[in-house]
């Protein structure tokens, strides 16, 4: 039996189609992928539209647009939901960067005169037990029929309406903090405020 002797060229080959067929491979899977991931996301952010929004016939996904934040240099993304081609409300996604843990990114829901309709939170990195409290209805409840511009909507430590969720004082203001931010610039928008 004759033994084969490696050369360099011999070993550039080889590793040179082990690293053609592993990036055909990932590409192949990428695509693959790439559409049940964009069918999850969207079923994602519909469920949260329905849960801040009702009574809508369009799909406020495929309708999303993006709104600078008033002084800033980012934005939001709005859902506009309507009903029979009239606008009956608008889901927006906000987030803030002052939690405890991390960004907490939230969809408030606003009727068209700028009114709290319902809050769902997206994500967050808040204290279990804590700040994760930010989901149960007794602090959510708080926000809803509210309007940010007539309400004050800071916890009552810094001189507002909300009761913040105790030992969590942080995390209640981050919420507050995205839900106002999230009113400014449906207003910036919708009111020309």
């Amino acid at each position: 039996m004759a033994k084969v002797k490696s050369t360099f060229g011999s070993l550039i080959i080889t590793l040179a189609v082990i690293t053609f067929v592993g990036s055909l491979s990932l590409g192949f899977v990428f695509d693959w992928t790439q559409e049940p991931i964009a069918k999850a996301q969207m079923a994602k952010q519909l469920k949260a539209i329905e849960a801040v929004l009702d009574g809508y016939d369009n799909n406020p996904v495929m309708e999303k647009y993006k709104v600078a934040i008033p002084n800033g240099k980012d934005s939001l993304e709005f859902f506009p939901a309507t009903r029979n081609g009239k606008r009956i409300g608008t889901a927006v996604k906000t987030k803030s960067s002052k939690g405890y843990s991390g960004d907490i990114w939230l969809m408030v829901g606003f009727n068209e005169a700028g009114d709290v309709l319902r809050v769902q939170v997206l994500e967050h990195k808040e204290t279990p037990g804590l700040g994760s409290k930010m989901s149960q209805p007794n602090f959510l409840n708080q926000y809803f029929g509210k309007n940010p511009g007539k309400n004050n909507l800071k916890v009552k430590k810094d001189g507002g309406e909300v009761d913040a969720i105790t030992g969590a004082t942080i995390s209640s203001r981050a919420f507050s903090e995205a839900v106002q931010l999230a009113y400014e610039t449906f207003q910036s928008v919708n009111h020309g405020n």
